[in-house]
């Protein structure tokens, strides 16, 4: 069996493969302050309660945006389950062709769901991820990643008007009843969710039309993924485990000692 796992700034993703099977998905908060040894149980506590048998696990590999918790998160799985993981960057040999003018600048995260999506999908597409950042990724038809946007994510962008205002209040994101709010919460709520929505539909236009593929599939993943899509124009599918499919791919593509 094989162990996945993306590291995000805000969550932890994982995942268990048996052949082409995704049998169970976790997702944790992402703690730069945790040893191995409490990730270390914090994962066999998880394996015990979906009933997975960790002594299985032949293999693991992680992507990461988060470099501090790298040493932690490497060592539990060498400690606990005595795998060394394989870590995916941007010199991962993959069917994809990164065009970006400095590879090394393009996040794993986003390496991992255009080889996700180009496994599923049919390109040209553009791969929106709702993160703490929400990114945006063009794969043509050749199967080269051109490049894409970044923005704050939505958690960011709320919390920014918490804590930068002095009377405005935290909040917890929701899709909002009308884009008219009639007090300050909905009215924070309209202004953040149909500000996003309008974003994302504004940038998907303008891909397509520097693609010329007017109807170049656009997946959407990541936490928030699903809320956005209920107004979204453009967004035409939806994939939460997408990072987790990508994974699965590269491992499956690569000449890996333990495979």
């Amino acid at each position: 069996m094989l162990l996945v796992a993306d590291v995000g700034n805000t969550n932890v993703t994982m995942g268990v493969y048996d052949e082409k099977k995704l049998l169970v998905n976790w997702r944790i908060a992402t703690n730069k302050d945790k040893s191995a040894d409490e990730i270390g149980i914090m994962l066999l506590n998880f394996f015990k309660f979906d009933n997975i048998d960790y002594k299985k696990i032949d293999n693991v590999i992680i992507s990461s945006v988060v470099p501090p918790i790298m040493y932690s998160l490497t060592h539990a799985m060498k400690k606990y389950l005595g795998i060394d993981p394989i870590i995916v960057d941007s010199n991962v040999k993959t069917k994809l062709k990164i065009k970006y003018d400095n590879k090394n600048e393009v996040g794993a995260d986003r390496i991992v769901n255009a080889i996700g999506a180009i496994s599923i999908y049919k390109p040209p597409m553009i791969i929106v991820d709702f993160g703490t950042a929400t990114t945006f990724c063009a794969i043509n038809e050749k199967l080269e990643y051109l490049g894409g946007a970044i923005m704050p994510g939505i958690k960011i962008s709320m919390e920014a008007l918490f804590e930068k205002t002095a009377k405005l209040p935290r909040i917890e994101i929701s899709k909002p009843e009308t884009a008219i709010g009639t007090n300050t919460v909905n009215s924070m709520r309209a202004g953040v969710y149909y500000g996003y929505v309008g974003s994302v539909d504004y940038i998907v236009k303008k891909m397509k039309e520097e693609l010329n593929a007017p109807n170049a599939t656009v997946i959407a993943t990541g936490g928030l993924a699903r809320m956005i899509s209920q107004e979204s124009k453009s967004i035409t599918d939806i994939d939460s485990n997408l990072t987790l499919k990508g994974l699965f791919e590269i491992f499956s593509q690569g000449d890996y000692k333990n495979a």
